[in-house]
């Protein structure tokens, strides 16, 4: 079953019905990209330049999986079949052909070229039918503000301060030069919201594709793209302000409101594939699957859902391999019957996103559960969503669901990835986990907890610049000299206890505490100690392989 929060169906088609119009959607795949006219050494004739430099920073090579699918095949396939192209993957070489009869799927029997083909949808109707288009007009755009609290972001106040994302606007941080695509059913208003001004009068909408009709008009079939993308994308200062309001955008439905099909999971690993081809940065999607309309060609989750196996989860794999960040919903499905994440939810290296109530920071019922079948903590963080504020069709409203923890999530990564370019998706991930509430004590319907994006800003730049830690320096004290707090970044070679004790110059003890901290560098932390007096003091930190002693002084 495909999920999303809502269905707001609002169909904008001009059907063509009529007698013996089916068509059945065969995935083919091919044994090889033999003689392809493409090769690996002129890859600009394939990849944009936003996508081959992404490669070259991260150290990426080109390589077979980024070649085109042989047309010479496509061709071949079309001519034999009398079918009509759908869609095509380079990275998993196959193509989806329609036919209007399902009985020329056996043209290809024997063919060398031909590894194998499978049913992946049918239609009663044609799939590539007609649609009405709509224009919008650009609007004004909004003025940035410096202010960062609750009557600057308006309604969005809470689940912005919730994983303290206002830290990255503060810094300067708002996704300006990241490129977020953006999968979704639909993005019916998007061009008319005047919450969505800024965005259209800047042309930060680069890319637009629907994968289910094969046309490049989304804007229609569903209001739910528009919401998801609001949480990133929406500016109205004083009034909504989104995660990533002035990064880029690339919008592409690969839902297909209409029917729960494996087509589907097909639309979406090529969507996945044209954000890498046109330099994305960031993939995030609000879809997952689980079941079909049909029962044979449901995911087995002991068997499919190990983070490796479903068209999705492989997707969002390679995605990662390429250099991109994928940010996948956990589903609703928590308290249903299926009660698990759903796919690409379930991917080894998708940061995957559950939902928690704003006030008590408790998971929602419905958000998905983990871990996958493979025992990886799923989901990896969780953010609000029970309700999320979000754009409807022409105004505001809240909507439940991890739709819309998920892009918020997606959304402050960009925002965090401006401030730390040379930062990998591995590393703005693990950032993003490490500093998360519950990463000593992961849960599986909370993951990791709620990230913390002052956290994740201040280890990024750990990584950015040569590290101020060594084996005899894993403990840095600041402010020296300290009024009230202390803070402490701590990165110890072995995870474990470490004991925190301060004693004035005389020895005598006057505070003590114990943390348990992860390999490697910790969320920082405060201590306050009450009615301290000022003057000279010594700090000394043990951990089971390290020791340090630190003289600090307070005002």
């Amino acid at each position: 079953m495909k999920w999303r929060v809502e269905l707001f169906v609002a169909l904008a088609l001009l059907q063509v019905v009529t007698a013996g119009a089916q068509q059945y959607a065969y995935q083919v795949n091919f044994t090889d990209k033999n003689n392809t006219p493409y090769s690996l050494s002129s890859p600009s004739a394939y990849l944009s330049p936003g996508a081959l430099t992404r490669r070259t920073t991260q150290g990426i090579s080109v390589d077979s999986t980024d070649l085109p699918v042989n047309h010479t095949y496509i061709d071949s396939v079309i001519a034999l079949t009398g079918g009509t192209l759908h869609a095509t993957s380079r990275w998993m070489n196959l193509c989806v052909i329609l036919l209007s009869d399902s009985a020329q799927i056996h043209a290809l029997d024997g063919k060398a070229f031909v590894r194998s083909s499978k049913l992946v949808g049918y239609y009663s109707t044609f799939l590539h039918h007609r649609h009405t288009n709509a224009t919008g007009n650009a609007g004004a755009v909004a003025q940035r503000t410096a202010s960062a609290d609750n009557v600057f972001y308006g309604i969005t106040w809470l689940q912005t301060d919730v994983v303290n994302g206002n830290y990255l606007y503060d810094k300067g941080y708002t996704g300006a030069g990241k490129l977020i695509a953006v999968l979704d059913a639909g993005f019916l208003g998007t061009d008319t919201h005047p919450g969505f001004d800024s965005l259209r009068a800047a042309g930060r909408v680069l890319d637009e594709h629907n994968f289910t009709l094969n046309s490049n008009f989304v804007y229609s079939y569903d209001t739910h793209g528009t919401s998801v993308l609001s949480t990133m994308a929406g500016y109205v200062p004083d009034t909504f302000v989104g995660s990533a309001p002035l990064a880029s955008y690339a919008l592409y439905v690969t839902e297909d409101d209409n029917s729960e099909q494996l087509i589907e999971t097909l639309n979406m690993l090529c969507g996945i594939e044209r954000a890498d081809s046109i330099g994305a940065d960031i993939v995030t999607t609000s879809l997952g699957y689980n079941t079909f309309n049909n029962a044979a060609d449901n995911f087995n989750f002991a068997t499919e859902f190990d983070g490796k196996t479903t068209i999705p989860a492989r997707a969002a794999n390679m995605a990662t391999q390429k250099g991109m960040l994928v940010v996948a919903t956990a589903g609703n499905e928590g308290a249903g019957s299926w009660n698990k994440i759903l796919t690409p939810g379930d991917a080894d290296s998708a940061l995957t996103i559950g939902s928690v109530d704003p006030g008590t920071l408790i998971n929602a019922a419905t958000s998905g559960y983990g871990p996958n079948a493979a025992g990886k903590v799923k989901p990896d963080v969780c953010a609000v969503g029970q309700p999320a504020n979000v754009f409807t069709a022409s105004g505001y409203g809240s909507e439940n669901g991890t739709s819309f923890s998920t892009p918020q999530i997606a959304g402050w990564a960009a925002s965090l990835w401006q401030g730390n370019p040379t930062a990998t998706p591995a590393q703005i991930r693990q950032a993003i986990i490490k500093c998360a509430s519950r990463y000593t004590s992961p849960g599986p319907q909370i993951g990791y907890g709620i990230p913390n994006f002052e956290c994740t800003s201040q280890m990024l730049n750990v990584l950015d610049t040569p590290s101020p830690f060594t084996a005899d320096n894993w403990v840095l004290a600041t402010p020296n000299p300290f009024d009230e707090g202390l803070k402490l970044a701590v990165s110890p070679a072995v995870s474990g206890n470490v004991d925190f004790r301060l004693t004035d110059m005389a020895g005598r003890r006057v505070f003590s505490v114990t943390y348990h901290l992860q390999k490697g560098y910790n969320t920082p932390f405060t201590i306050t100690i009450p009615g301290l007096a000022a003057g000279l003091y010594i700090l000394k930190a043990n951990s089971a392989t390290q020791q340090q002693v630190l003289k600090l002084e307070k005002r």
